[in-house]
């Protein structure tokens, strides 16, 4: 007999398989994969960001990743894979989860800009 208990308010989240920085690096080049930076603005002025990255600072995602928000932001799209970078991969995990509410099905957390860099991501200002 199955004892587990399954919580009938937890919104089940869809799995996708997880990719690596690496592999997030090649989709991104081959235009397969919106990358997303949620680092403050600060932040992308010091030390740039990922090449073709949208930038949406994480205290803005709530409005700029809702479809049903006048501020949605056009260069998303939720039948698209999205691999999410911050400083570190504490805040591209929020917005991981924040876009899994909004629908997405498949979003990455692949850490921080660092971990794309050193993965051969190429980055501009």
């Amino acid at each position: 007999m199955n004892l587990a208990f399954t919580n009938p308010f937890r919104a089940t989240q869809p799995v996708a398989k997880s990719i690596s920085v690496h592999e997030a690096v090649k989709l991104a080049e081959a235009g397969e994969i919106i990358l997303l930076d949620v680092r403050d603005h600060n932040e992308v002025a010091s030390s740039g960001r990922a090449k073709g990255a949208v930038h949406i600072p994480l205290f803005q995602l709530q409005q700029q990743a809702d479809p049903r928000h006048p501020e949605f932001h056009a260069s998303l799209d939720a039948a698209k894979p999205v691999a999410v970078y911050c400083a570190s991969g504490a805040r591209s995990e929020m917005a991981r989860r924040t876009l899994v509410g909004f629908g997405f099905t498949e979003v990455h957390n692949i850490g921080g800009l660092y971990h794309w860099q050193a993965a051969g991501g190429v980055c501009e200002a």
